[in-house]
């Protein structure tokens, strides 16, 4: 492999000692999505369920084997440095975390010419950036990459991809990202065409006419067309991308220039492959929404160890976590009348007054919440003080924060550091809300995100704002007291007695709003994306028929048909259980209708059916009888009665048809043999209750029984159990047809 000595690239031969793994990760995210929170602090120092990012990706790093991590920053980079210097990082007897700062480079390109101009890289490395949670294991891609160059010196790069379902509606992952249509030799798994929704420019296009180059087709036994990958943005890198980057001076981002250049160049030849995980899990946090969804992915476990109660607990005071994912640190003060759901995290020393209702939340260290307060959906740093009688819904408010008496924070909300919202006040959906006033002049590159760069401006010298032009004072570019109370806040924005000044949203990126919000999907807005892919649907199809042709991104007309993957369903199943406990559990007296207007504007972003969503609403309901107390089968069966019997209207609302309702017995009988065992002994009871309730028919019984007359002896354990109620169903059926006669 080359690798480049001062200006001289020589040749090191296969033969050489062996380097230690190493790891580069860009603490800058080179984008603006996070303002105006990181126009006063880093992005990969921003909580996540009370973590810094950057001790995720670490940790993560460091339990994979890599060695040496070498963290590049500018924005913000003296809060970055600082924090390493003084992290637990510094005593790691395995892993050697150096900082390399910048004050100059504005896109991951400058940051990789900047990092090969230092030649600290030795060999094969990681690159990731400092936003980035995963459990994975590199030993395999690792091993992949390396026995790869050995056979061709050209394969540089290998992408760490996992499959997803992107919503047919929105046309991005529950992540929040663009859907991806990647191009992949079947065989070899190289990297033949990387396309997002947004390069694309036109959606209907996207998703209806592709055009791919002869050559990529040609010679290869088969090629897959995915529109179900998600890239993990986990790159094995050789020396050779360094240095392409270095010689290409227009290569400014890492997909959008440097992986589409290199698939389109012949004359070099330089490959890129891919490499798809399945169990493990990999998520960058790009967005709000990506905040969100790997908030939640987190506090369910689904990034074992990375979890609270294991792996960060030991630096600090324990963590206890109960049923239901609810986690409470040391020194929480909370009052018997408040209410915590799952999904939820208490940080250290936080108090909870009377009567609080706080749900799918992760609330900080050192907060104050009063008396009546609603918390729901919601990421609370720390030292946050919210006041009486305060409802908050899917908002962001970050340290230091004030809520006063009454105040209202609609879906989508964020507060910026020490803002104060004053009393009985209401700050719309999506508002930004910020001490820092917003630039004048927005930077047109969507790629920048600076604040505070070598002059310890709050901004770049291409955009400068500094503290001092604000009129404020502070370290870091916090603000002190006596700076907040002289300024003169405008009430309309942030109510008597408050502080701080409302961002506007930037031309064009409305939509942006609520695709990257942490609040849920308007229902309003779903429909007006059905109806406008209803209406490019039916003008592409006018254009076929006068012509054109169209190749959709269907794997089955060049591989195999696609089959969602069960894990999908699982994911399914589980946020509708979630949304089903957030609103029906946490929220006495909530109306059915509330519920089924969330579990539908889930189902359109999922582009699940009416079916899935009676499994997964049916799985809810099992669980809650499974969880409330009983020492007995008896106790168990009457839990089950009251629970059925309750949200019977509600499973009825999704069960369509005959089929729809054997699903549900499927359902049950998948229950039954994993997650709720016990209620294997009492099926045929079940059933009878499912019946009484008229939730499962007497047709579907009998055909869901008939269609297990020819199975294995293991699949009709529990027909066979229901027999005698089976019987009777039929007896009492015939009986009604002699009676008609």
């Amino acid at each position: 492999m080359a690798q480049r000595k001062g200006s001289k690239r020589v040749e090191v031969g296969d033969d050489e000692a062996v380097v230690p793994l190493q790891a580069v990760l860009l603490a800058d995210s080179f984008a603006q999505k996070f303002r105006p929170i990181t126009m006063e602090r880093p992005k990969v120092l921003l909580p996540l369920v009370n973590v810094p990012m950057i001790d995720y990706t670490l940790e993560w790093l460091a339990s994979a084997g890599v060695e040496e991590v070498f963290v590049f920053c500018c924005a913000h980079a003296k809060q970055v440095t600082s924090y390493i210097e003084n992290s637990v990082w510094q005593a790691q007897r395995n892993l050697t975390v150096t900082t390399i700062e910048s004050h100059d480079c504005v896109s991951v390109g400058d940051a990789l010419r900047f990092i090969d101009q230092r030649n600290v890289v030795r060999g094969d490395f990681v690159l990731v950036s400092g936003d980035t949670v995963s459990n994975m294991s590199l030993k395999q891609v690792l091993q992949e990459h390396k026995e790869r160059r050995k056979k061709d010196k050209l394969a540089v790069m290998t992408m760490v991809v996992k499959r997803t379902k992107p919503s047919s509606v929105t046309h991005q992952n529950r992540l929040g990202n663009d859907e991806l249509l990647l191009a992949v030799d079947s065989e070899t798994r190289q990297l033949l065409y990387y396309e997002d929704k947004k390069d694309s420019g036109k959606a209907n296009e996207f998703t209806e006419n592709i055009i791919l180059d002869r050559s990529i087709v040609a010679d290869r036994p088969a090629v897959k067309l995915c529109n179900d990958l998600q890239d993990c943005f986990i790159d094995i890198c050789s020396p050779e991308v360094l240095m392409l980057f270095t010689d290409n001076f227009d290569y400014q981002q890492l997909r959008h220039d440097f992986v589409k250049a290199l698939l389109c160049d012949e004359v070099m030849g330089y490959k890129i492959f891919t490499h798809e995980i399945h169990s493990e899990y990999a998520a960058r946090i790009d967005n709000f929404r990506a905040y969100d969804a790997v908030s939640k992915d987190i506090l369910q476990r689904w990034t074992y160890p990375l979890v609270p109660d294991i792996l960060f607990s030991s630096n600090g005071p324990p963590i206890r976590v109960d049923r239901q994912e609810y986690y409470k640190a040391a020194g929480v003060v909370q009052s018997r009348s408040a209410i915590v759901g799952g999904t939820t995290m208490l940080g250290e020393g936080t108090i909870i007054g009377d009567y609080c209702t706080i749900t799918d939340s992760v609330i900080g260290k050192g907060c104050t919440i009063g008396c009546n307060v609603i918390v729901e959906g919601c990421y609370i740093w720390n030292n946050v003080t919210i006041q009486d009688n305060a409802i908050l819904k899917y908002a962001i408010v970050c340290d230091g924060a004030v809520i006063r008496a009454g105040a209202v924070l609609e879906p989508g909300a964020i507060l910026s550091f020490r803002v104060v919202i004053g009393q009985n006040f209401t700050v719309s959906a999506y508002s930004k809300i910020s001490l820092i006033s917003q630039p004048t002049e927005e930077d047109s590159d969507e790629e920048l995100e600076y604040a505070e760069a070598a002059s310890g401006a709050t901004e770049s010298p291409k955009n400068p704002l500094s503290v001092e032009e604000n009129g404020m004072h502070g370290q870091n570019g916090q603000l002190d007291d006596e700076s907040i109370d002289a300024q003169h806040w405008d009430v309309s924005q942030v109510g008597v007695s408050g502080a701080g000044c409302k961002w506007s949203v930037m031309e064009g990126k409305e939509e942006e709003e609520w695709r990257h919000s942490i609040a849920v999907i308007p229902a309003g807005k779903i429909q007006e994306l059905v109806l406008k892919d209803k209406i490019d649907y039916e003008d592409t199809v006018l254009d076929i028929g006068a012509g054109k042709t169209s190749s959709k991104p269907d794997s089955e007309s060049i591989d195999e048909e696609y089959e969602k993957p069960d894990k999908l369903a699982d994911d399914f199943d589980k946020e509708v259980e979630a949304t089903f406990r957030r609103i029906v559990l946490e929220v006495p007296g909530v109306q059915q209708d509330h519920v089924i207007l969330e579990v539908n504007a889930l189902r359109l972003a999922e582009n699940m059916s009416f079916t899935d969503c009676a499994g997964g609403l049916f799985r809810a309901i099992m669980n809650v009888a499974l969880e409330a107390p009983h020492t007995s089968q008896v106790e168990l069966i009457i839990n089950t009665k009251s629970v059925t019997t309750k949200w019977k209207d509600l499973l009825r609302h999704y069960l369509k048809s005959e089929d729809d309702e054997i699903e549900v017995l499927l359902k049950f009988e998948e229950i039954c043999l994993e997650s709720g065992k016990e209620f294997a002994p009492v099926f045929s009871k079940v059933l009878e209750i499912l019946y009484d309730n008229d939730i499962v028919s007497e047709g579907a019984i009998c055909k869901w029984a008939s269609e297990k007359e020819e199975a294995d002896e293991l699949d009709k354990v529990f027909v066979k159990q229901s027999e005698a109620f089976i019987s009777w169903l039929q007896e009492a059926s015939e009986e009604e047809d002699e009676e008609e006669a």
